[in-house]
């Protein structure tokens, strides 16, 4: 089999490389002066199975472009399968028109991969779990859950946490978490006056006391975040923390959470870490390369993926 990655996230690829004992393939993935995606294979993969590693994170239309000329370049080279590994699925959050005459993009992008020649998809925590049926090819859907908990069981004293979802949407996402450490659940109520906005309505659950962490998929402006951490602290809460598998933060957004009452945000690396977020002292990273790694093993050698679950 073979990996091969674009530019949206080296040193994850780098690091699924190294767990997988498998170099990376080398190719050629350039821009010419009018910054056109250009990309060249360099080793022969006829009859291989192939991953193409590409996060459509910012800029999200680049490494878009990049991951299809990835997988049609393979494609006319007669790769056996491709398997497009997405652990950011970008435009996840357009998947149904939101008001009369918007598009749903993440259709879209998904005619596009299928299109391209994928053969099947394997990606991380979708913002919604329908975007699987926008494929008519096998998608596995894996989940940051096992990772996060981990995490929290080394950092927290699991008897005095209590999981909260920022928004009734992500109830589900938390209550896996919450049941996975044996902690209690809350909930933000929240409205969205206009799109990259948000303010809290009211808290459902007690969390007087209590150190609360908050469970998502995706922080993009770190404006609910905030807004929940101080609505929590109001209600009791002793502190307030965050784990969120995407993060995405947008321009501004690492330094709003660096100066908001978040004890800390721990975010996963499926997207490239910026300046910013290095630079901001309560936003920590933890990797998914074993979880990314053992997901793309497993499907080579035709095993289970839904048993990292269990």
């Amino acid at each position: 089999m073979k990996l091969v990655t674009g530019n949206s996230n080296r040193a994850l690829a780098e690091a699924v490389s190294s767990y997988l004992e498998l170099p990376l393939t080398d190719c050629t993935v350039k821009r010419f002066a009018d910054k056109e995606v250009f990309v060249e294979i360099h080793e022969n993969v006829r009859g291989e199975d192939v991953f193409v590693l590409q996060s459509t994170s910012f800029p999200a239309n680049d490494h878009l472009m990049e991951l299809l000329i990835l997988i049609d370049a393979l494609r006319r080279s007669s790769a056996r399968r491709i398997t497009a590994v997405i652990p950011y699925f970008g435009y996840a959050r357009q998947d149904r028109k939101s008001a009369p005459r918007t598009p749903i993009s993440a259709k879209l992008v998904s005619n596009l991969i299928t299109t391209a020649g994928a053969n099947r998809v394997l990606t991380l925590d979708l913002h919604a779990a329908q975007i699987q049926g926008f494929f008519d090819l096998p998608v596995d859907n894996l989940y940051a859950a096992p990772v996060l908990t981990r995490d929290i069981q080394e950092h927290y004293d699991v008897k005095n946490v209590m999981i909260v979802s920022p928004d009734v949407g992500g109830v589900v996402r938390a209550r896996n978490v919450a049941q996975r450490i044996g902690a209690n659940l809350a909930i933000v109520d929240k409205r969205r006056p206009r799109a990259g906005v948000s303010e809290v309505m009211n808290i459902i659950g007690d969390v007087s006391g209590q150190a609360c962490i908050m469970i998502d998929d995706i922080v993009d402006s770190g404006g609910t975040l905030v807004n929940a951490a101080e609505a929590l602290l109001k209600a009791g809460a002793k502190e307030v923390s965050a784990y969120i598998t995407h993060g995405v933060l947008s321009e501004g957004a690492a330094e709003r959470v660096a100066k908001s009452k978040l004890k800390e945000l721990v975010i996963t690396d499926s997207i490239a870490e910026t300046e910013a977020v290095k630079a901001a002292p309560n936003i920590r990273r933890i990797s998914i390369d074993q979880l990314i790694g053992e997901a793309i093993a497993r499907t080579a050698s035709e095993q289970s993926v839904s048993s990292l679950f269990d």
